[in-house]
This record gives C-alpha cells, structure tokens and sequence, in this order.
C-alpha cells in the first residue's frame, strides 16, 4: 500500500547521486580537474548540513513551552539528539571534501595552493572590497599571486572557510577599514602613489585580515612568492594609521 502523498517531493538516492555525477560532468568539460570538482561539491553538501545543523539548534532553543514541562523536555531531548548526530555529519563532510582534493603529500599541513582555492578567495574578496571602494584601473597584476600568498599561510581546512573569515573580519573592522580605503583606495589623493598600489586590489582584503591575525606567516609566503616588499609595508602603514 502506498504511502498517502502529502505534495511534497522529495529527492531520492539515486537522484541525488545522478544530479552529482552530472554536475562533475560538466565541471571536467570546462576544465575543473575532478579533485577540485569533487572538493567544490563535497563543500557545497558539507555547508548544507552544517546550516542544518545550525537550523536544528535554533528549533531546539523555541520549544513550545503551552504543551507542558514534559513535552518541552522530550522536545529539547529530540531536537538536541538531532543536532549532534547533524554536526557529526557535517564535520565528517568537511574533511571528506578536502581529503578529495588533491594533494602533493597528506602529512603536510599547508599543502600547494590550487587554482579553484585561488578562485574561490577571488568570489570573496570582490564584493567584501566593493562595500568599501570602487574598482579600480590600477589592480595590480600580480592580484592572483597575492591571493596565492595569503592562502599559503592556511591549511586546506582553512582555506575552505576562508571566505566566512573575511565576512567576519570585514564586518568586526568596517569603521577601520572604511577610513583606509577612503584615505588610501582609489579616489584618494594619493590614489596613484605606488607604496598603496595593492589597495587598488581586491586581494588587499585577504592581506590585511592575515596582516590582522597571521603578520608572520603572511610576510613568509610573501617573500618566498617574491612579491613587492613595498606593497606590504604600505598596507601596514595605512592599517595602523586607519586607527
């Protein structure tokens, strides 16, 4: 006997698995090597479960108390069960989807960056660097290897929640950051003054949140990429005047 249909569909296994297969499809016709494809979708299920899990919390924080004490605690006890079983799941995920990229060895913790790393900082920075400035003709070129030297000084982990890092740092330093992008960025009037050229960047974002938290290893990476040490002693001199 059937089950009554209530009209709602949901997705099963198998579609599940084709919708999967079909996207790793088309991401290795436009060039994505299959690690970096089966990273990009195994984060995208990951976040999926920990916003579940996010969701499931917040549902056991508003039990409905007008049913009674008893009710409410066999509430809080489902709903908390629920929740711990769904970050078990989402952490799993996580380190699944950055086992499958690929690796050049397993035991190192800062393992090379990859090109879909660089690209998913380039999705961050963009309009994180928008709230505060305009684009700019005068991005420097070197933007991606910038990008390449902050995600250096993270392992795969990190650089998978990189993007949420930023969010947080950009929204906890706004008033900071608005002052050095307005004194410093583009329309300033020291705009073309090349000791600031990388404010002109994007990417600038990325150095001053590791200037922010990771200076040392920051100045590492970017010595070993042989960057303009320039660029990085005006961003800290604008980071500290913007005090």
């Amino acid at each position: 006997m059937e089950a009554a249909d209530d009209g709602r569909q949901q997705l099963d296994t198998a579609s599940v698995v084709n919708a999967k297969r079909t996207l790793l499809e088309l991401l290795g016709r436009a060039g994505v090597f299959a690690g970096d494809a089966e990273e990009l979708i195994g984060l995208i299920e990951a976040g999926a479960l920990a916003l579940a899990h996010e969701e499931i919390g917040r549902i056991a924080r508003n039990a409905p108390g007008e049913k009674g004490e008893l009710y409410e605690s066999g509430w809080l006890d489902g709903t908390q069960a629920l929740a711990g079983e769904l970050g078990e799941l989402a952490e799993r995920a996580l380190r699944d989807a950055v086992a499958a990229g690929p690796s050049d060895s397993a035991q190192d913790a800062r393992t090379p960056v990859r090109r879909t790393q660089v690209e998913r900082a380039k999705v961050a920075v963009l309009p994180l660097y928008l709230s505060f400035t305009t684009v700019s003709d005068l991005d420097p070129e070197v933007s991606e290897q910038v990008l390449k030297a902050v995600l250096g000084t993270m392992d795969s982990r990190r650089r998978a929640g990189y993007a949420g890092r930023l969010a947080q740092f950009a929204a906890a330093e706004r008033g900071r950051l608005e002052r050095l992008y307005a004194e410093f960025g583009p329309g300033s009037a020291i705009a073309v003054h090349g000791r600031y050229s990388l404010l002109h960047s994007p990417a600038s974002i990325a150095v001053l949140e590791r200037l922010a938290t990771e200076p040392a290893a920051l100045r590492e990476e970017w010595d070993a990429a042989e960057l303009p040490p320039a660029w990085l002693e005006g961003l800290t001199t604008a980071w500290g005047s913007a005090l």
